[in-house]
């Protein structure tokens, strides 16, 4: 589960805020208490990453005062009410202010929980909103999560910058799992558009009447189509391979309609074709080459290498602070199995089963090797990978296990070097040969 969200409990009276905190402590949240508007506003800002309980009746800065506050400072914020017998004119005065909803005492416990549940899934997923928004215009931010030194990587970032700032339109093909979304994304936040909309939608999510509505207009709600409102900015079209060819036309003549540099760029998406189609076999033929003159083809998870260990150690390190434990320790077979797996469903694959490893690693059971194959058999027939030389196998396992040790120690020579009994000078060397460097852990 995920890690658990701030409670902040404002009320004059000690009695009702420590009962108000044990139960919902006890119900798994994370609460801080306060006995006054005033202190809490000196903890709580725009990026608080809780809700708010207060109660209305409050000596100094009364609840709706504080309220006002919250909503001035964070309109996204949730706030939940307190109130006495008979206040709930000025309840719902509150809701039309802002508050996320309102109990009136006395109040059943379990409402309570089952309030503060619903408040902070809503801030979670503001929080996360905002944080995909700064992202889509971070392009710094953005690239970092496209990890991995195999050459096939560092191409694509390359790839990246070079398309980005060309601000043509783009086509993305490559395995299902393998980020293509992302990559769309990275697109959009490295280039001049950056500070401008950014709209997705799933071609294969919608019937052709809706798809149609939805891009180009009427809509049933009376909200602009996503044509005019990516005016300006990036409109990403994911499974492109299932537009429809009349779709397909109104589609080419929107971008034969709009100038150089086009005032609208269009990312498409390819997530599956068969193995005996390409893509220019589904799409008509002037709109594939209108969209794939500039084309990133993203290599599958099987063709990077020692990313796959790179990608596992950042997973597994992510997922044991979230959930609370350590990671689990890979050992030098683990490292090859990981290395000569399929890895039919490719990054997504890989993100699945480090979950999954470390929920073991806190259990005290299970293997890796067990999840690999349970996953493979669960996908089908395999695909194959070309064997490597044990060589290369060794030392994909020796970067990541100094890699792994160095971040563990935070970039400390000496530790490192007693945890892996290795000289100076040789830990040095290694360290060099695979491009670690000291600043990184530090």
């Amino acid at each position: 589960m995920a890690r658990a969200m701030k409670v902040a409990i404002v009320d004059d009276e000690a009695d009702m805020r420590q009962s108000v905190s044990q139960w919902l402590a006890l119900s798994g949240f994370d609460t801080e208490t306060y006995a006054s508007a005033e202190e809490a506003l000196k903890v709580i800002g725009p990026e608080f990453s809780g809700v708010v309980v207060s109660d209305i009746k409050m000596p100094g800065m009364d609840g709706m005062a504080f309220l006002k506050r919250l909503m001035a400072m964070d309109s996204g914020l949730p706030v939940i009410l307190i109130t006495g017998h008979g206040d709930v004119p000025m309840a719902v005065e509150a809701m039309r202010i802002g508050a996320f909803d309102f109990l009136e005492k006395p109040f059943n416990p379990d409402r309570m929980t089952e309030l503060a549940k619903r408040a902070t899934q809503a801030r979670r997923m503001t929080l996360d909103n905002r944080a995909l928004r700064r992202e889509l215009s971070d392009g710094t931010m953005i690239m970092q999560k496209l990890i991995g030194g195999s050459a096939v990587m560092e191409r694509l970032r390359e790839d990246i910058l070079d398309l980005g700032q060309a601000d043509s339109h783009v086509l993305i093909d490559g395995e299902t799992g393998t980020g293509k979304t992302l990559v769309a994304h990275a697109l959009h936040a490295v280039g001049p558009r950056a500070g401008r909309k950014y709209l997705t939608i799933s071609c294969a999510a919608w019937s052709e009447d809706q798809l149609t509505a939805k891009l180009f207009g009427p809509t049933e709600d009376g909200s602009v189509p996503m044509v005019e409102e990516a005016r300006g900015g990036t409109l990403c079209l994911e499974d492109i391979e299932s537009l429809s060819h009349p779709l397909q036309s109104r589609l080419l003549t929107l971008i034969n309609d709009q100038g150089t540099p086009p005032e609208t760029r269009i990312i498409a998406i390819c997530n599956q074709h068969g193995p005996d189609k390409t893509l220019e076999d589904i799409l008509r033929p002037d709109l594939f080459y209108r969209l794939g003159a500039m084309t990133i083809v993203l290599s599958p998870l099987r063709a990077r290498g020692e990313d796959i260990l790179t990608l596992f150690t950042r997973m597994s390190e992510q997922f044991s602070e979230e959930y609370g434990c350590e990671a689990p320790t890979v050992t030098a077979q683990e490292a090859a199995q990981l290395l000569q797996a399929p890895w039919p469903g490719n990054v997504r694959q890989l993100v699945n089963i480090s979950e999954r490893a470390v929920l073991q690693n806190r259990r005290g059971s299970g293997s890796i090797a067990s999840l690999l194959m349970a996953d493979n058999e669960a996908s089908g027939p395999a695909l194959t990978t070309e064997g490597k030389p044990l060589k290369d196998y060794v030392e994909a396992f020796e970067r990541m296990l100094i890699d792994n040790t160095m971040r563990r120690h935070k970039g400390s020579i000496v530790a490192v070097m007693e945890e892996l009994c290795l000289p100076r000078r040789t830990l040095n060397e290694k360290m060099a040969k695979y491009a670690l460097q000291r600043p990184d852990y530090v």
